[in-house]
C-alpha cells in the first residue's frame, strides 16, 4: 500500500449522501486506497436516505450497490471522532479530499480554519499542505453566510462543486444523473474515468 494513491472521502450530514456513495464506489473500482469519514450527521442522512443501517460494514453495503471492487482497492472507515487518524497529520501523503456532501456547518467550520473533528482537521490538513480539497455545498438557496464561507474557503485553496447534475447526456436513472456530478469531482482529483459521455457538440 505504500505507492498505491490514496483519496479521501468525507460524507457530512446535509441531503445527498448518493454523491459520496457514488464517488467512493467509482474510487474503489480502480486500484487505490480510499479513506472514508462520516460525520454524525452525515451518519444519520446516510441510513435515511439508503438501506445503510451503519451497524452494517460499508464494503457490504457498496456490494450490494453492485460495486466491482478492484483486486487491489482497500477500504478505511474513520469516524468523525478518531482525530488520531493518519489524515489528521501533514506527514501523512495523499492524493486529495472530497466532502461529499458538505453541510454547511462543516463548510463554516474549514472556512474559519476550526479543525475540531477528522473532517474538518484532515480538509484544513490539505489547505496547509496545498493538497486537493473538494467541497460539495448542498444547500439552497444560500444565504451571504454561505457565499462568504465559500469564497473563504476557495482563497484558501478549496475547490468548491456543488453537486449540480449536467443533463446534456441525458441520464435516465438517479444513478447516472449523479455521476455527472461524481465524474467532475473525480476530474479535480485527478482520476481517469469514463463514467460519463464527455461534451462535444459533434
Amino acid at each position: 500500500m505504500k505507492n498505491m494513491k490514496k483519496y479521501i472521502v468525507a460524507i457530512c450530514g446535509a441531503s445527498g449522501a448518493i454523491y459520496g456513495i457514488r464517488l467512493i464506489k467509482a474510487l474503489m473500482e480502480r486500484p487505490y486506497h480510499v479513506i472514508v469519514m462520516i460525520s454524525d450527521g452525515g451518519l444519520r442522512v446516510f441510513e435515511h436516505e439508503t438501506i445503510f443501517n451503519g451497524q452494517s460494514p460499508l464494503k457490504d453495503f457498496l456490494a450490494l450497490e453492485e460495486t466491482k471492487f478492484h483486486d487491489d482497492a482497500t477500504l478505511e472507515v474513520f469516524s468523525q471522532h478518531d482525530m488520531f487518524a493518519e489524515p489528521a497529520s501533514g506527514s501523512f501523503i495523499h492524493s486529495g479530499m472530497a466532502i461529499v456532501p458538505c453541510s454547511m456547518k462543516t463548510l463554516g467550520s474549514i472556512s474559519s480554519g476550526l479543525a475540531d473533528n477528522l473532517i474538518t482537521r484532515s480538509a484544513d490538513v490539505c489547505l496547509k499542505e496545498r493538497r486537493p480539497l473538494i467541497l460539495a455545498p448542498r444547500e439552497t438557496p444560500l444565504s451571504l453566510i454561505h457565499l462568504e464561507n465559500m469564497t473563504r474557503a476557495c482563497r484558501a485553496g478549496a475547490t468548491i462543486l456543488p453537486p449540480c447534475p449536467s443533463f446534456y447526456t441525458f441520464p435516465l436513472t438517479i444513478e447516472q444523473l449523479c455521476d455527472t456530478v461524481v465524474a467532475r469531482i473525480l476530474d479535480h482529483l485527478g482520476v481517469e474515468h469514463d463514467l460519463v459521455q464527455r461534451w462535444s457538440n459533434r
